[in-house]
C-alpha cells in the first residue's frame, strides 16, 4: 500500500474521504420534475440510461390496479402512468408513440368513482378525479374490472367520464396483450 497519508491524522483521511463522497454524490444527484405532459402528477428524474429511448420508440403498456389509495390524496398507483409518460416525453419519445392502458379491479375501483360518486361514499371530493381526467385527456385507456364493479355496486353512471367497464380485469388484460401491450409489473 502506498503510505502518502504517513504521519497525517486518521481524522483529516475520514474527512478527505468525506469530502469526495459527498462531492461526487452532489454532482450526480438528479432533481425531481414535473411534467412534460401531466402536471402536477408524474413527477420523475432525468436519468442517463444504458437503455436509451428515442423519437422512433414506441411503447405499449397497461398497468394492473387493485389498491385503493384511501380518501385523501391521489391513488400513487395511478401517477404511475402520469410518470411513465412525463419520463419517456422527457427523454425524447413523442406523446403519440406512447399508448398506455390502466386496468382497475377491487377496491381500486371506488378510485375511478366521479366526485359526485366519491362524495356520496366518502363524503369528499374524489382526489384521483383530476389525475384520472389528465390520463384520459392524454389517450390513456381506462378500464374497470366489470366483476369488481358488480361486486362493489359500482354503476357507469358513478364512474368518472371516460372510464369504460370491461367483462373483468382477466378479459381486458387477455385482450390487451392480443392487441400488443406489454405489462408493467410495477
Amino acid at each position: 500500500m502506498i503510505n502518502c497519508f504517513k504521519g497525517t491524522p486518521v481524522k483529516y483521511i475520514f474527512l478527505l474521504i468525506s469530502l469526495i463522497v459527498t462531492g461526487s454524490a452532489e454532482a450526480t444527484a438528479a432533481k425531481l420534475q414535473s411534467g412534460p405532459v401531466i402536471t402536477p402528477f408524474g413527477k420523475h428524474y432525468q436519468v442517463d440510461s444504458a437503455i436509451p429511448v428515442s423519437a422512433q420508440t414506441r411503447l405499449k403498456v397497461v398497468f394492473d390496479v387493485s389498491e385503493q389509495s384511501g380518501t385523501k390524496k391521489e391513488n400513487r398507483y395511478f401517477n404511475s402512468l402520469a410518470r411513465f409518460i412525463n419520463m419517456h416525453v422527457s427523454a425524447g419519445v413523442p406523446v403519440e408513440n406512447i399508448e398506455l392502458a390502466l386496468v382497475v379491479h377491487g377496491e381500486a375501483g371506488y378510485d375511478l368513482l366521479n366526485d359526485g360518486g366519491f362524495q356520496k361514499e366518502y363524503q369528499r371530493l374524489n382526489p384521483s378525479a383530476p389525475l384520472i381526467s389528465q390520463l384520459l385527456s392524454n389517450n390513456v385507456k381506462v378500464y374497470l374490472c366489470g366483476q369488481s364493479a358488480a361486486f362493489l355496486d359500482i354503476k357507469q353512471t358513478d364512474l368518472i367520464d371516460g372510464v369504460e367497464v370491461a367483462l373483468s380485469a382477466m378479459t381486458a388484460h387477455a385482450v390487451l396483450a392480443q392487441q400488443g401491450y406489454t405489462f408493467n409489473p410495477f
